[in-house]
């Protein structure tokens, strides 16, 4: 680990942290016009996580230690996971940091405290939320593992910063099966980040509340550690998508220009998919709890046909 590889992790993480709230905040904003009404200022989310940061924690008499601990975890989770995508500046390949497999381990790890977290409680809302949560997860897990295995087929690795490396100054739309992959990653970024039509993050009827159930018991800097957590999961998500089918800017050259410019790039692609995620939301209900595998198929539909043509092809 060099000096080169330490200033990409400080400027990755730092983008990771200021730039996720600011695409929880474009979506909603997106989500409002779409339905006629004027939504929340586009810089709500840093003023609710700065008045979070400032609020008293309460936890149940019925708590143990996890639910204590779950905020930390998620956050220190989601910072190291961020190490694999880079947003920006692409490193010179790390053995293992990039690594596919490592990354959705990590991310699996911290679903499973936060479902956990939803059960020590002890309260109705927290259970049948991690009871949700991994009913779903059952079924999307391994679809996106065969997402990611169908993206790791179509550039030939399974590392995250070898594929930046490789797509660097390309056209995405020389390659169909990375036109094909587009859909299951979306899908997969739609059913992680928990937004519409698999939840709805806007609500809090018991009914449908599948991720605010689980964090319905948190309060003040533990509910600001797991909301901030939420979005930088929602931006590495992204970041797959855009710098894999959208390439343009990226840079591997430790350049001051290059950095802002690649940093510029990426807010404005990130910026691009928010707007049409929050167009999709807008234009689709939510399904019903039974109904979802069928567009989690689809996932594993156009996943199994880029892997197909990568192998016969």
């Amino acid at each position: 680990m060099n000096a080169s590889f330490l200033l990409y992790a400080l400027l990755n993480t730092v983008l990771v942290v200021l730039l996720s709230p600011f695409y929880m905040g474009l979506i909603k904003i997106v989500k409002a016009r779409a339905q006629g009404r004027r939504g929340p200022p586009l810089l709500q989310p840093y003023y609710n996580l700065s008045k979070l940061l400032k609020k008293e924690r309460i936890y149940s008499k019925n708590t143990s230690a996890i639910m204590r601990a779950t905020p930390y975890i998620n956050i220190a989770v989601m910072l190291v996971a961020s190490l694999c995508i880079p947003l920006a500046l692409i490193p010179t390949p790390t053995d293992g940091i990039g690594n596919v497999i490592l990354f959705l381990y990590m991310l699996a790890l911290a679903k499973f405290f936060m479902a956990l977290s939803g059960l020590d409680a002890g309260g109705t809302f927290g259970g049948m939320g991690s009871s949700r949560e991994m009913s779903i997860s059952a079924i999307i897990e391994p679809i996106t593992i065969i997402a990611f295995a169908a993206l790791s087929f179509s550039l030939h690795t399974t590392d995250f910063h070898q594929m930046f490396l490789e797509r660097a100054g390309a056209t995405a739309f020389l390659n169909p099966g990375l036109l094909l992959i587009a859909i299951p990653l979306f899908i997969v970024l739609i059913v992680e980040t928990s937004r519409v039509p698999v939840d709805n993050p806007e609500t809090h009827l018991e009914l449908t509340m599948v991720h605010e159930a689980m964090v319905l018991e948190y309060s003040g800097r533990d509910l600001a550690l797991m909301e901030l957590s939420h979005a930088i999961k929602q931006t590495l998500y992204m970041a797959v998508l855009i710098n894999i089918l959208l390439p343009w800017g990226l840079t591997s050259e430790l350049t001051v220009a290059g950095i802002l410019i690649a940093a510029a790039a990426f807010a404005l692609k990130a910026g691009l998919l928010s707007f049409v995620t929050g167009l999709v939301e807008s234009s689709m209900a939510k399904m019903r709890f039974f109904n979802l595998p069928s567009l989690f198929m689809i996932a594993f539909f156009f996943s199994i046909l880029t892997i197909w043509l990568e192998v016969f092809g």
